[in-house]
């Protein structure tokens, strides 16, 4: 069986845009022809796709960087670049995204074909002609393309099954699956077989199916992160119907009744709104000697048991001998007919469609800071990308960088730092001397 991959982190790389370009008009009779360089095209963005035919994040474990294209350079006699293709990343339904240097959740794939973009391209430069004015008809200025957004983020797969099979590890919970759907789980008589959630469709000879998956078995103290309790827990949040498993072949009478307190405490503990879910109580393994003793024995106690808010419905079957199998999943789609979707934003937090980065007015414009040289060194996501923008290899557009500068009050805040005409100051790998 392959190995099911539910978590993942990878690294994503938009495009830079397109440099915008300085160009003049070069054409016989046309004198003083004026500025012609045209603007860069968009970088490409990164955006990821749900697609139904993936079940698992198994495609990202040997390809965890992705880069989108960077958009074409403007040209000559106003032409703009093209903008360059977005990289689409193919997900299962069901994926949550995370930003891991944030920790916010920037999205949650449910629905077949939803679009999330996770990072922006950058805009193309600007090319001289859109710096030309009355007092400058013909400017030496471009802008390089705009930097596109990088990021990591952590893919989790909440598997999008109609029906969960819970309960304690070797209850029976493959053995059933494979019985009614097509899945072939590993199954073994020890504990911890399924290791992985299972994913099997139910098809009933009516025409109505389902998606039913076993899940890893549960522990005491799952909900707190024990064995693989968390694991099992991430994947339930979805189901509708909760099949819960209860072993009636054990010699101890009690064990049933315990165990199935024990699965519904780890279910409350992780989050009381999974016992609000259609629950129906499935008695395995009634093909053993003591079974039907011990069945009797669970229903009188739970027929007694006052801290329950509803009698749950209790089917007795045997995956082996098929006893019991068709009318439980009778009663199972029959359930899921009057049950509603479960709804992501109701438990997630708030569900987003398309990542917003942080605005710029929440953060500082720049930082300065002091090499242990003497040099003062300037930071800050707004100036860098100004920075980044600027095309150093014509002086008008230095000459625009330096008052943009200004404009954003770096010289004053260095003259208050004591900086000094003759200082050297650097930008990422530029450097420069102050004057005053």
């Amino acid at each position: 069986m392959p190995t099911f991959v539910d978590q993942i982190k990878i690294e994503v790389h938009a495009g830079r845009g397109g440099n915008g370009m300085v160009a003049f008009r070069r054409e016989k009779y046309v004198p003083n022809g004026g500025p012609a360089g045209g603007d860069g095209g968009r970088g490409g963005s990164i955006i990821l796709k749900v697609d139904e035919g993936l079940r698992t994040l198994m495609d990202f474990r040997y390809h965890r960087i992705f880069k989108a294209k960077n958009g074409q350079n403007g040209m000559s006699k106003q032409m703009t670049g093209a903008n360059a293709q977005d990289t689409v990343i193919a997900v299962p339904q069901g994926t949550t995204v995370r930003d891991l240097t944030t920790g916010q959740l920037i999205g949650d794939l449910v629905e077949s074909g939803q679009e999330l973009v996770i990072a922006k391209g950058g805009r193309g430069g600007r090319g001289n002609m859109r710096f030309a004015t009355a007092k400058n008809p013909a400017p030496e200025i471009a802008e390089n393309g705009e930097p596109g957004e990088s990021r990591e983020i952590e893919l989790e797969l909440k598997m999008l099954a109609d029906v969960g099979l819970i309960g304690f590890p070797s209850v029976g919970k493959s053995t059933l699956l494979s019985v009614v759907t097509g899945a072939k789980p590993k199954i073994a008589a020890y504990e911890f077989t399924t290791l992985v959630p299972n994913l099997g469709m139910v098809m009933l000879p009516d025409g109505r199916d389902f998606a039913m998956a076993d899940m890893p078995g549960l522990i005491d103290g799952a909900s707190k992160g024990v064995g693989l309790g968390l694991q099992f827990l991430r994947h339930i949040e979805r189901t509708r119907v909760l099949l819960h498993l209860v072993d009636m072949g054990s010699q101890d009478p009690d064990q049933a009744i315990e165990r199935y307190h024990a699965i519904n405490h780890e279910l409350a503990t992780y989050d009381p709104e999974l016992l609000k879910r259609p629950q129906i109580v499935v008695a395995t393994k009634m093909d053993l000697p003591d079974a039907s003793e011990n069945l009797k024995r669970f229903e009188t106690m739970l027929a007694t048991d006052d801290t329950l808010a509803q009698q749950p419905e209790v089917f007795a079957i045997s995956a082996v001998t098929h006893a019991g199998v068709q009318e439980l999943m009778q009663t199972t789609a029959n359930l899921l007919e009057v049950t509603p979707e479960f709804d992501s934003n109701s438990h997630d937090e708030q569900m987003v469609v398309e990542y917003t980065a942080p605005s710029e007015d929440q953060e500082p414009s720049f930082t300065i800071s002091r090499d242990d040289d003497g040099t003062w060194v300037l930071g800050g996501a707004k100036l860098e990308r100004l920075f980044a923008m600027t095309n150093l290899d014509h002086e008008e557009s230095q000459m625009r960088f330096a008052r943009q500068l200004r404009g954003m009050g770096v010289d004053e805040a260095l003259r208050e730092r004591g900086i000094q005409s003759g200082d050297l100051v650097r930008i990422e790998d530029f450097v420069f001397e102050f004057i005053q």
